[in-house]
């Protein structure tokens, strides 16, 4: 017998019993971005390398050791997207979506990037992304943020997630900060952690994002980023803290919240809960003003989200939430009338639209009918037989509540199903 084939290592099958949560997901996020106004984009799976070389930054965890790259029979280089930002600004400026124009955009999709699997963090992985473009203010950064609030209302996790806010002020700011930070940790650098150790010399500001606790106390003592920024970065961060205050939204200003991709500047944001336990960020993103020029097209003022669709689900499973059942009715044939059940079938489904009816197909007793039925989720059968095929009727059994059976004209059908299906 030959080998079975699995699927790779953290590249997951999203079963039927678990494709329900992420359409109901979906339904609810596409729901609350087309209420502000955002259009749909898509983007594909594969892009040149050099596209998030350039983004994210050569020297990244990402690019070095994540990415999925190869070479195509033509000898170019190509990856499948580890994120979606950098895809989405490239497919915008390719199509002339930027230049003197605002758009605000989202997309959802598979990501990839080879680490270690666990839980709500896999190799392939699903993001709902958020990115908006042509807009200098706090009030769009203001509105983003907003928007993540509502989903989570709209997702019942409110109450299970927090709100934390940073500046990075911009690349000349960066630059003093990451000299004084830099001055000041290799004072203690045999205090660090090893993988502090290794970006202190690389990337410097990613040492504030460790979860080491000997690390952790050393940076009780570090500069301050705050210190370093501009006035008109500070004055941003004020003007964003504003609405968010006069919108009733609660944050958390966290000195030591950075992006762990090099494009970020000014504001940088993540909802994080401790209902996860290791992996606390469910969505983050920021202001990437820098971005657009870096890519090769004109400065662009931009800013958006992402959000991992895998631990979304996890915080959702814990709630869970009634979501509708796969099928409404189950129509049952008993004897030789398939052909005028199945005309039935038809006749219902063009008779309730947005109503899942499921024909039995395949035969058996009445009893195993009954069973699959029930197993169906399906609030009413259907039942044929040849006597209901003689007296052109149908057989009406509900399977939930305490409704009777009862025998219905067949041109009565849909009529009582309405009624029947009214609180489903």
């Amino acid at each position: 017998m030959s080998k079975k084939i699995t699927s790779i290592r953290g590249m997951n099958d999203i079963l039927p019993e678990q494709t329900g949560l992420w359409q109901w997901l979906e339904a609810k996020v596409g729901a609350v971005l087309a209420s502000y106004g955002y259009q749909e984009i898509r983007m594909p799976i594969v892009e040149q390398t050099d596209l998030f070389k350039r983004s994210i930054g050569e020297v990244t965890d990402i690019v070095e050791k994540e990415m999925y790259t190869f070479d195509d029979r033509n000898g170019d280089s190509l990856t499948l997207r580890p994120e979606g930002t950098a895809s989405c600004v490239r497919a915008c400026e390719q199509h002339g979506l930027l230049y003197n124009q605002t758009q605000r955009l989202w997309y959802t999709g598979p990501m990839f990037r080879h680490e270690r699997p666990q839980a709500g963090r896999y190799r392939q992985f699903h993001q709902i992304g958020v990115e908006t473009f042509g807009m200098t203010g706090p009030d769009i950064d203001a509105e983003v943020i907003l928007l993540t609030a509502r989903l989570w209302k709209a997702l019942g996790l409110a109450d299970k997630v927090t709100l934390e806010l940073n500046s990075l002020g911009d690349s000349a700011d960066r630059a003093r900060y990451r000299d004084a930070l830099v001055d000041y940790l290799k004072t203690h650098f045999d205090a660090l952690d090893g993988d502090s150790q290794k970006r202190l010399e690389r990337s410097p500001l990613r040492v504030l994002d460790s979860k080491d606790p000997g690390t952790r106390e050393v940076l009780k003592d570090a500069p301050q980023l705050a210190d370093y920024l501009n006035d008109e970065a500070v004055a941003h961060f004020e003007g964003l803290k504003a609405l968010l205050d006069a919108s009733g939204i609660a944050y958390k200003v966290n000195p030591y919240l950075v992006r762990g991709l090099d494009y970020y500047g000014k504001t940088v944001f993540e909802w994080v809960t401790d209902a996860l336990g290791a992996q606390g960020t469910v969505c983050a993103g920021g202001r990437y003003d820098g971005l657009v020029e870096q890519l090769g097209g004109k400065p662009t003022p931009a800013v958006g989200f992402a959000m991992g669709v895998e631990r979304l689900i996890l915080l959702i499973e814990q709630e869970k939430p009634e979501l509708s059942a796969p099928v409404d009715v189950y129509v049952m044939a008993m004897g030789d009338v398939l052909a005028s059940t199945m005309a039935l079938s038809e006749q219902l489904r063009d008779a309730l639209p947005g109503r899942a009816i499921q024909l039995h197909c395949g035969g058996g007793s009445f009893k195993s009918q009954m069973k699959k039925a029930d197993r169906s989720g399906a609030a009413v059968a259907l039942i044929i037989g040849e006597d209901e095929l003689a007296s052109n009727s149908v057989m009406v059994k509900p399977l939930r509540g305490q409704a009777e059976q009862q025998q219905v004209s067949r041109d009565q059908v849909a009529s009582e199903l309405v009624a029947l299906l009214a609180d489903n």
